[in-house]
């Protein structure tokens, strides 16, 4: 696939590392030429500096051979116009922007982005896309990560496996006979930094973290049994108020009536701007680094610490102040991939990564076949993938025992006439089905084979 990126930044960066490693024949077009020499001398792809708008730009980049265009500039005006540029000149497929002002999102402007107006196929909103994970893990606490899958009626569970963990040691196949009624799946074990797709006869070991598929009516029940059930978190403190903070904000306000949320803002205008978009928040101007600040902010009775600035070690840094100060726990962003493999032993205990999530939703329209949702897990080690079975697929028609499925790739739950299924042995797989399982990276592309219409088809 000829792929061509718009900005090489953080975000652009990943996208194109991680399609470029893929085999993909990827362009990348950024305004500074520092950027574009730095991609260059790291990834296998072609760099072009220039403006992603510019028509002529976009011809030297291959525009008029490209299947997709992928506009991650840091400015919506460029990668909105980018989009329209590559629809109306070159006639690009597939048309993917990041806009991050909320204002072109409004429900009563949404003809803008129709077909005819501005031909964008698909929209990325880093900041709401971060807040609504952020919304998941302050209602399960309990759980590392939570991602729903098919319209929400299946999600996968991210499941810290430590000494409160009761099933360890156990092997799968036996979880399996001890809750016969429970609908879900361990499809993923990370261990030591390895990924993993476990067969049924492994166990899960301490120090693991499992990713779990499971019905969205088991999922408190499921954490219950890896000993995760907690309560959601009543007393939320936010450090930043950007376009995350206010999000974020304002959704827990909306889902969450009873929460008590404080915000604490080093900009004064933009604290007094948030004033005016929230209700029941309690905005404070300081830093979220002023330990005198945090005591007033009640920080001893929080349940959680949730630092979301544009700085990686503020929020890290306030993070570890909070827990220090008596904040039962933490959450942080982080965009340096650096930070992540020693976040515990930093006192953080859980982070997001907003490259990643934007990644994932990039991947879902960058998978061939009848791929409905994608999820990056682990720096990309492996994927959860919802995928539609065909008529022609070579997982229908025989029972899951009797199919040759490759190692690496691990079935979680499959969806039978809107029925939520838990494969086992005897499960056979029907067209129209909807499976959602995990392969890892280096088996993702035969599990699109799986899914791709075959020409027998016609």
């Amino acid at each position: 696939m000829k792929i061509i990126i718009c900005g090489a930044g953080q975000v652009g960066y990943g996208i194109a590392d991680r399609l470029s490693s893929e085999g993909n024949d990827v362009s990348v077009i950024d305004s500074s030429a520092e950027l574009v020499q730095n991609i260059q001398d790291k990834l296998d792809v072609r760099g072009y500096h220039g403006h992603g708008s510019h028509p002529d730009t976009l011809a030297l980049a291959g525009a008029d051979q490209a299947d997709m265009i992928i506009a991650v500039t840091l400015h919506d005006e460029v990668n909105m116009v980018a989009c329209q540029v590559a629809h109306s000149l070159f006639s690009v497929p597939t048309k993917i922007a990041r806009i991050r002002s909320q204002s072109y999102r409004k429900s009563h402007w949404q003809n803008l982005f129709a077909h005819e107006h501005m031909p964008i196929d698909v929209i990325i909103s880093p900041e709401v896309e971060v807040a609504e994970v952020i919304l998941r893990r302050i209602s399960l606490p309990g759980a590392r990560d939570i991602v729903p899958f098919a319209e929400d009626r299946v999600h996968m569970l991210a499941i810290d496996c430590d000494e409160e963990c009761p099933v360890i040691d156990t092997p799968l196949n036996q979880l399996s006979e001890l809750f016969p009624d429970l609908n879900a799946t361990i499809v993923g074990i990370l261990r030591n930094g390895q990924m993993l797709a476990p067969r049924s006869s492994d166990q899960i070991l301490l120090g693991d973290l499992a990713y779990v598929i499971t019905e969205r009516s088991q999922v408190r029940r499921t954490l219950g049994i890896f000993g995760k059930e907690k309560p959601e978190a009543g007393r939320i403190i936010i450090a930043g108020g950007g376009n995350i903070g206010v999000y974020l904000a304002s959704r827990i306000e909306e889902l969450m009536p009873s929460a008590r949320v404080k915000i604490i803002e080093q900009s004064r205008d933009v604290a007094i701007s948030m004033s005016d978009d929230l209700d029941r928040s309690v905005i404070l101007h300081g830093s979220a680094l002023d330990e005198q600040l945090l005591m007033e902010a009640g920080v001893k009775n929080t349940d959680l610490m949730v630092s979301i600035t544009n700085d990686d070690q503020v929020n890290i840094l306030s993070c570890v102040l909070a827990k220090k100060l008596g904040c039962k726990s933490n959450l942080a962003l982080l965009n340096n991939s650096g930070y992540h493999g020693f976040t515990n032993s930093l006192g953080i205990d859980n982070f997001i990564n907003p490259r990643s999530v934007t990644i994932s939703r990039v991947l879902q329209h960058v998978r061939r076949g009848r791929i409905r949702g994608v999820y990056s897990l682990h720096d990309g080690s492996a994927e959860i993938i919802e995928a539609e079975a065909l008529d022609t697929s070579p997982l229908v028609g025989k029972p899951l025992k009797d199919l040759e499925l490759p190692s690496g790739v691990r079935i979680g739950a499959i969806i039978h006439d809107d029925v939520v299924l838990r494969p086992t042995g005897e499960t056979v797989i029907k067209p129209k089905d909807r499976i959602i399982m995990l392969a890892l990276s280096e088996r993702v592309h035969m599990v699109e084979q799986m899914f791709r219409v075959s020409l027998e088809f016609f």
